[in-house]
C-alpha cells in the first residue's frame, strides 16, 4: 500500500481479505481505502456504489462569472468545454443519421471497448425495440457519453451523435407532454455530488454568475437520496460535497428536460433528465450541519429571454462558421487557439466524408492548422491535397482556387520563401481580380498580403502601394476600429521602419495599439504584435527601457496563448535579447537568444532567413563579450544561409 497510495491515478481501493485484524488500521492510516470485506457479494456492491458516485462526481461543468459575461467579445477567456458544448448542443439539432451512424458506434463500441462484448451485442438486438432513455440507463452509455463530453473526445462525440440526438429528441418529447402548459408551478430538484477544491472554490466567487452542466444532467425529486452522495464526497480528499437546489420553471424552454422514471432501466429511480449544456444562474452557497467540506447550492434554471446569455450565446454562433455543425465547431476551435483539437476533429471528419468537395474543405482547415502551430512543411502538403481536389473539380477562376493560393502563399511567406509565396499571392489575386468588385474586402486581403511579401523582400516602396490599396478597401467598407485596419496600421508602419522613418512608424502603429486595446481580449495575438512592434521602434531609437517593457507584453501574451515551440514565442525572445544586447546586458542577451535559437532549429529550416539573423546577433554578443572563435563559428553560420538563399 505505501508504494501504490499516493499514485495520482489511483482514485480508491476496495480490500477483499480474510484478515478483519487489519481494517480499522489501514484505512485510519490510508484514505484511499474505502472498505475491507470478506464476503465477495458485498465487494461488488461497494465497487458498483463507488462507480455511480464517481460517475455522479465526474460530470463536465463550466463557470462564467459576471465579469466574463459583461464583455462577449473575450471568448477566449471563457471556458473552452462552455463554448464547445454549446456549439454541440446546436449541432444535434440539425443533424440526420441513417444506419450507417449505428453500425459505426458500434464498430467503434468494439474497437476501443468502449462496452462490454455482451452489451454491444445486446444494443445491437435491442436499440430499435427500446427508447433512447432506456439504452441510455441499461448499456454503461451513460457513462460513455458522459465521458467523452467531458474529455472532448471528437471521435467518441462524432460516433455517439446519432445517440445524443436520439436522446434529445425524446427528452424534448416527454417535456411537452409532461409540462404541456404555460402556467406550470416551479418545482425543486436535487443533485449531490462531489467538486474538486479548485472547482468549489471558482463555485464560491460566483453568486450572480451563469454555471451549466455540460453533459446530459441527471437529479433527482428525492433530496435525500442526493444528499447522500454529497456527504459520501466531503469524506473525500481535496473535495467538497455538494447538494444542488435546483428551482426549475415548467414554462422554460430553454433545455428540455422531463421524469424519466417509466422509460428508465432504473424504475425505481425518480429521475429528472436533463438535455446537455443545461445553464443555471447561481444564488446563494450556505455550509450544511457544521461540516466544512458539505454546502447546499441553489441554483435557478436560465429563461430563453436571460439577455446576458442569449448576447454570449450568438457571439459564440457568430465566430462559428461552417456549413454543417462540425465544420463550425472545427472554426470555433481554432478561432480560440485550441489547434490541437480542431486537428484531431477534421481528421475524424476527413476520415469519414466520401464527397470531394468536403475533403478539399478538410485538407484546406488541416493545413490551417498545421500552420498555425508552426508545422510548415505539413501545412503545405494538406493545403496542396486540397487544391489537387480543388483544381480537378472546379473552373479555373473558381474563388475556392484562390482561396487555396492564398494559404500556400501564407505558409511559403511564414517559411521566408518569398517568391513563392508572391507566386501564389499573385495567382490568388487575379482570379479575385476577375471575379469580384473593385471593392471586396477579399482584395484588400490578396493586396495586403503581396504588400507583406514585397516589405519582407526589401522592396518598400512596391510595399507601401498594396498595403495603400487594401487600406483603401477596407477604409470604405468596415468600421474605424475594426481589427483589420489595426492590421493594416501594423503592416504600414513596418514598412516605414524598414526605411527608416521611425516618426511614421510609431503614428501607424500607435493607431493599430489604439483599436486592439479597445476591441480585443487582453491576450489577444494582435496585441502581442502591436506591443512588440512599439517595442522594436523604441529600440531602434535607442529607448531600451520603453522597448523592453513593450517587448515583455508582447512575451506576456504569446506564452499564454502558443505552444512553448512556436516560432513566434522565438521572435519575441530574439527581441528581448536585442535590447539587451543595447543595454550592455550581455549575459541576459546570450540567455534569450538561446531561447528562440531552441525554437527556430526546431521549428524552421536549416537554411531560413530568421536563423541567419539570430546566429549574426549571437555572434555580436560573442564579439561584446570578447569571446571571438565562438563569435566567428556563428557569424560562417549566418553567412552559409545567406550565400544559399
Amino acid at each position: 500500500m505505501p508504494l501504490i497510495h499516493d499514485i495520482p491515478q489511483l482514485h480508491s481501493v476496495y480490500i477483499f481479505s480474510n484478515n478483519e485484524s487489519q481494517h480499522e488500521e489501514w484505512t485510519t492510516k490510508w484514505q484511499k481505502i474505502k472498505s475491507f470485506h470478506t464476503d465477495i457479494d458485498d465487494l461488488c456492491q461497494s465497487l458498483k456504489i463507488g462507480i455511480k458516485q464517481l460517475n455522479q462526481d465526474s460530470i463536465a461543468m463550466s463557470f462564467i462569472t459576471v465579469n466574463e459575461m459583461a464583455s462577449t467579445d473575450n471568448l477566449n477567456q471563457l471556458e473552452p468545454t462552455f463554448m464547445y458544448t454549446q456549439i454541440f448542443k446546436d449541432i444535434l439539432l440539425g443533424m440526420k443519421h441513417d444506419e450507417q451512424a449505428i453500425k459505426q458506434f458500434i464498430d467503434y463500441c468494439r474497437k476501443n471497448n468502449s462496452m462490454s462484448p455482451i452489451n454491444i451485442d445486446r444494443f445491437e438486438k435491442e436499440y430499435h425495440a427500446q427508447s433512447a432513455i432506456w439504452c441510455y440507463t441499461s448499456f454503461n452509455i451513460y457513462s460513455m457519453l458522459n465521458y467523452a463530453l467531458r474529455t472532448l473526445d471528437a471521435d467518441a462525440i462524432i460516433t455517439m451523435g446519432f445517440f445524443m440526438c436520439r436522446l434529445h429528441q425524446q427528452i424534448q418529447q416527454l417535456h411537452q407532454q409532461q409540462f404541456n402548459t404555460d402556467h406550470g408551478e416551479p418545482f425543486i430538484v436535487y443533485r449531490g455530488q462531489g467538486l474538486m477544491q479548485s472547482d468549489f472554490e471558482k463555485l464560491q466567487k460566483l453568486k450572480g454568475g451563469l454555471m451549466s452542466f455540460n453533459n446530459f444532467l441527471s437529479t433527482s425529486t428525492d433530496k435525500e437520496v442526493s444528499l447522500e452522495f454529497a456527504d459520501y464526497a466531503s469524506a473525500i480528499p481535496d473535495t467538497a460535497g455538494i447538494l444542488f437546489i435546483m428551482s426549475i420553471d415548467p414554462c422554460i424552454k430553454s433545455t428540455p428536460f422531463a421524469s424519466i422514471k417509466e422509460e428508465s432501466y432504473f424504475k425505481e429511480e425518480d429521475e429528472i433528465l436533463f438535455s446537455m449544456h443545461t445553464v443555471f444562474r447561481v444564488g446563494a452557497i450556505r455550509q450544511m450541519d457544521n461540516n466544512n467540506q458539505l454546502y447546499q447550492v441553489e441554483l435557478r434554471l436560465t429563461s430563453d429571454d436571460d439577455q446576458q446569455l442569449r448576447l454570449l450565446t450568438d457571439r459564440i454562433r457568430e465566430e462559428a462558421s461552417g456549413s454543417t455543425g462540425w465544420q463550425r465547431l472545427g472554426s470555433l476551435l481554432i478561432e480560440i487557439g485550441h489547434f490541437n483539437k480542431a486537428e484531431e476533429l477534421y481528421n475524424v471528419l476527413l476520415e469519414q466524408t466520401s464527397d470531394e468537395s468536403e475533403k478539399a474543405y478538410y485538407y484546406n482547415r488541416l493545413g490551417y492548422v498545421k500552420d498555425g502551430q508552426g508545422d510548415y512543411e505539413k501545412g503545405i502538403w494538406y493545403y496542396e491535397q486540397g487544391l489537387e481536389i480543388r483544381q480537378k473539380n472546379l473552373p479555373l477562376n473558381h474563388p475556392s482556387l484562390a482561396t487555396s493560393y492564398n494559404n500556400i502563399g501564407n505558409v511559403y511567406n511564414n517559411m521566408g520563401e518569398y517568391l513563392k509565396a508572391l507566386s501564389y499571392y499573385e495567382k490568388d489575386l487575379e482570379i479575385r481580380q476577375k471575379t469580384l468588385s473593385s471593392n471586396h474586402p477579399s482584395l484588400a486581403t490578396s493586396y495586403n498580403n503581396i504588400g507583406a511579401v514585397y516589405d519582407s523582400m526589401g522592396e518598400y516602396l512596391k510595399a507601401l502601394l498594396f498595403y495603400e490599396k487594401a487600406f483603401e478597401i477596407r477604409q470604405k467598407s468596415l468600421p474605424s476600429n475594426h481589427p483589420s485596419l489595426a492590421t493594416l496600421y501594423n503592416n504600414i508602419g513596418m514598412v516605414y521602419v524598414h526605411m527608416g522613418e521611425y516618426p511614421k512608424a510609431v503614428s501607424f502603429y500607435e493607431k493599430s495599439l489604439e483599436i486592439c486595446q479597445k476591441t480585443l481580449p487582453s491576450n489577444h495575438p494582435s496585441l502581442a504584435t502591436s506591443y512588440g512592434n512599439i517595442g522594436m521602434v523604441y529600440n531602434k531609437m535607442g529607448e531600451y527601457s520603453k522597448a523592453l517593457s513593450f517587448y515583455e507584453k508582447d512575451l506576456e501574451i504569446r506564452q499564454k496563448t502558443l505552444p512553448s515551440n512556436h516560432p513566434s514565442l522565438a521572435t519575441s525572445y530574439n527581441n528581448i535579447g536585442s535590447v539587451y544586447n543595447n543595454m550592455g546586458e550581455y549575459s541576459k542577451a546570450l540567455s534569450f537568444y538561446e531561447k528562440s535559437l531552441e525554437i527556430y532549429q526546431k521549428t524552421l529550416p536549416s537554411n531560413h532567413p530568421s536563423l541567419a539573423t539570430l546566429y549574426n546577433n549571437i555572434g555580436m554578443v560573442y564579439v561584446h563579450m570578447g569571446e571571438y572563435p565562438k563569435a566567428v563559428s556563428f557569424y560562417e553560420k549566418s553567412l552559409e544561409i545567406c550565400q544559399k538563399t
